[in-house]
């Protein structure tokens, strides 16, 4: 049987918040009904977001998911300049959380629909009177577009209390806009045959914002009140630069890799040309010329000297440090770098002195802790394998359905 979709459904639900997050740029995000994590897992990546929350009821679902949005080693390796906080709650829509107001964008993705319409007009009141998030994308099914799909049953999924036809959401939506202050756009994902138009999208998806010019009749003096009703099931920051002792350490990583380049390219045309020939300005990239400053290298007591000046040239370090001055006032004291006594250059052992000191810690290794090395590594890939090939679990309701 051919897909009734393409891509699936879900995914063009998924696709359409991401677009949302790369066009308006949110800090702040946080997903009621998260489940399995699905969506979270895919805004990690957009590092405009500084706070990325989950909230769901189903605590054991996401207890299963939420170590798949702990940073990769890479981002370790290479920080992002700013920080990223990933906090998983668990608790009810329908209650109140101060944790979870003033975010820059609530995503409600096919969740209303299993709340029961009693608690619709609580979860409206919590969301936009309490929460006053800056924007909400709410999608739900469209009870219009059930006879068109084959075998559909009343309503498309076991847990759903209610399915709204495009009119009910349309009049849901204009309601909360006009007691909460906020106007809405209708759109969708999964559109109707060209004969079939007018009963809208398959997924009908509204997109609230506040308005600038009004304020809602009926939010309440209770939206300040610090309210915690949530329980907090899981908490990480993302290494960033932001971090002295990661700055530090990436700092010191990006000169001595760039410094250790300039001096293999100096070395190689040295050999060919005897030791203390220098290179010449083009050989290297332009950017950092500090006036007055040398950027030629040179050996000093069996050791390659490599300025700073020239060092601060690649876009890695000058991204990290703005002048030579900060720099050096980076490098002086850390362990990892010797600088020449006017502070001008890095000093570095020459190739044999390195190559003599490789050979003799590999005479010293152990084979044992290189098979266990090894064997992490394998254990790394089968994880990665699992992860990148595993179907997604129909445990977000209806949202990684054929619908």
């Amino acid at each position: 049987m051919n897909p009734l979709f393409i891509p699936p459904l879900y995914k063009q639900r998924y696709q359409f918040v991401v677009d949302f997050v790369k066009r308006h740029k949110p800090k702040k995000v946080v997903d009621l009904g998260c489940a399995d994590c699905s969506l979270l897992r895919k805004l990690k990546f957009h590092r405009n977001i500084e706070l990325l929350v989950g909230v769901d009821l189903d605590n054991s679902v996401m207890k299963q998911k939420m170590y798949t949005l702990a940073p990769f080693p890479c981002e370790y390796l290479k920080p992002a300049d700013q920080p990223l906080t990933i906090e998983l709650y668990h608790g009810s829509v329908t209650e109140k959380e101060s944790r979870t107001k003033c975010f820059d964008l609530v995503t409600c993705i096919e969740l209303i629909e299993h709340l029961l319409l009693a608690d619709v007009e609580r979860f409206s009141e919590v969301l936009f009177g309490y929460m006053l998030p800056n924007a909400v994308i709410v999608s739900t099914p469209n009870a219009d577009f059930n006879p068109l799909l084959p075998g559909c049953p009343a309503f498309r999924h076991i847990d759903h209390k209610f399915e709204w036809t495009k009119a009910d959401f349309q009049n849901w939506a204009l309601e909360v806009c006009r007691l909460y202050g906020y106007v809405v756009e209708f759109t969708g994902v999964g559109k109707a045959p060209s004969n079939e138009e007018s009963i809208g999208f398959c997924s009908q998806i509204g997109v609230f914002h506040k308005d600038p010019y009004r304020s809602g009749t009926f939010v309440r003096s209770e939206s300040m009140e610090n309210t915690s009703s949530h329980t907090l099931l899981y908490h990480v920051v993302y290494p960033s630069l932001c971090d002295n002792n990661i700055f530090q350490r990436t700092l010191v990583n990006e000169v001595l890799y760039e410094a250790e380049r300039i001096k293999s390219k100096w070395l190689g045309v040295s050999g060919e040309e005897q030791a203390g020939l220098r290179v010449s300005d083009a050989d290297f990239p332009n950017g950092c010329q500090e006036q007055g400053i040398s950027q030629e290298l040179y050996l000093q007591g069996g050791a390659v000297c490599v300025p700073l000046a020239r060092v601060l040239s690649f876009p890695s370090v000058r991204r990290l440090c703005g002048s030579l001055q900060e720099l050096q006032d980076s490098l002086q004291g850390d362990s990892r770098v010797v600088l020449t006594g006017d502070a001008l250059a890095l000093v570095l052992a020459a190739e044999e002195e390195e190559e003599a000191a490789s050979d003799e810690e590999w005479d010293e290794y152990e084979g044992p802790a290189c098979s266990e090395t090894v064997k992490c590594a394998a254990d790394c890939t089968e994880d990665w394998d699992a992860e990148l090939s595993c179907p997604c679990e129909i445990s977000r309701g209806d949202q990684n359905g054929a619908f």
